[in-house]
């Protein structure tokens, strides 16, 4: 290799005054701001919930709930209890919804905190043994399950659960605050079977108020029901994906449902050599060049949260989007750059970006999905801890609740 071919690999300069991390997730609040906007205005005059379990998708559930709510977002949603504890430990007080639980589930600590608790059946005893125990009654959402066969009543059992849970708020241990469920194939709009959750759905409200149940809250609807079903609005819309300015329909993207993605995964190119035709890349050798070229070593891997099976998945260097060659190890993946000429862009230490909101053309987290096999929920949500976050456009005065 020639003098000039090797300072080609030189680092690129940074000034003194710069932080680069060696890696991030960037996480744009304004963008959270932006969709919590859009679906406040398209579920209206229902409420939105933000749903922030699974740490905000691998957003940051606190940075997230404290900028949706300062949006217009009226709820919480989270999975578990202890996903609403962190909140409640950070200052955020807004109406919560805890809705997965185990035998082991804190529900004293959910009642003393005022986390209002998802009931299916078997926890309503827990619930209300928890709420003797605070001397505080418990607020809870009784889930009817509608066709998707997971949590939630059967059809069959709702009324004896309807009957039980208003014995116990005439005894004052308990309000009875929502009724929901859940969509299977929202996101297919298409499909008949949502219409028939939503049939299924009236009749248990209709059996609710019957016993007499008056609810602050009925809702069904996720992130693709809000934006196709306005039928299944109710009192209240549940937002996870949206809010994260992802698409949850195949063959239309965020752009076009006027979202923003908030997360953009990025790192540095870690190395970069010359390589002759025929050079195997990472393990298996499953790949290999098929001319002299330049490999750019990317240090993400699996253990970041990169698919192990995602090979191809693109990666953008100085405005060129490269996809990845060979096996994804733990640690890191490669990239060929190809011919790189004296003349081109320094590489070594240049930004990679592994996915962002796609504007500048660049990669996105459906690309990703497609290289993987998965959906771009997935995508977002696995990127570890490992991966610091990094929050830009923070307005803790305007987001304080």
């Amino acid at each position: 290799m020639t003098y000039e071919a090797a300072a080609r690999f030189e680092p690129t300069t940074k000034s003194a005054s710069a932080t680069v991390l060696e890696r991030s997730a960037v996480i744009d609040l304004d963008a959270v701001r932006h969709n919590v906007r859009q679906f406040v205005a398209v579920a209206s005059p229902a409420s939105v919930m933000a749903v922030v379990k699974a740490d905000a998708y691998g957003h940051g559930a606190i940075q997230v709930a404290r900028a949706a709510l300062g949006a217009g977002a009226r709820w919480l949603g989270v999975a578990h209890i202890s996903e609403a504890l962190v909140l409640r430990a950070a200052g955020i007080d807004a109406p919560m919804l805890a809705w997965l639980h185990t035998t082991e589930s804190n529900f004293q600590a959910a009642v003393a905190a005022g986390v209002d608790v998802g009931i299916s059946g078997w926890e309503l005893d827990a619930v209300v043994a928890a709420a003797r125990e605070q001397e505080r009654p418990a607020r809870i959402h009784l889930k009817v399950d509608t066709g998707l066969g997971r949590n939630g009543s059967t059809i069959t059992q709702w009324d004896q659960l309807v009957g039980q849970a208003m014995e116990y708020q005439d005894e004052g241990l308990l309000r009875v605050v929502g009724i929901f469920s859940h969509l299977a194939v929202a996101d297919e709009p298409h499909r008949p079977e949502t219409d028939e959750q939503l049939a299924v759905f009236r009749e248990a409200i209709a059996v609710a108020e019957d016993a007499g149940v008056d609810t602050e809250v009925r809702h069904l609807a996720n992130t693709p029901a809000t934006l196709s079903r306005p039928d299944a609005h109710f009192d209240l819309v549940r937002v996870g994906l949206g809010l994260y300015g992802l698409s949850p329909f195949e063959g239309q993207s965020s752009a076009e449902l006027g979202l923003r993605p908030a997360m953009t995964v990025r790192t540095l190119v870690s190395n970069c050599k010359r390589v002759p035709e025929g050079q195997g890349v990472s393990y298996g050798l499953n790949y290999r060049t098929s001319g002299e070229s330049t490999l750019g070593l990317i240090p993400l891997g699996y253990a970041d949260g990169v698919p192990r099976i995602a090979t191809g998945g693109p990666v953008r260097v100085n405005g060129v989007n490269y996809p990845v060659v060979g096996r994804i190890a733990m640690d890191q993946m490669v990239i060929d750059f190809g011919i790189v000429g004296a003349d081109e862009p320094s590489l070594l230490g240049a930004e990679a970006v592994m996915f962002g909101d796609g504007a500048d053309g660049g990669p996105t987290a459906d690309d990703w999905a497609a290289a993987a096999g998965t959906n771009n929920y997935e995508i977002v949500t696995r990127i570890s801890p490992r991966v610091p976050r990094i929050y830009v456009n923070e307005t803790p005065e305007a987001d304080a609740r």
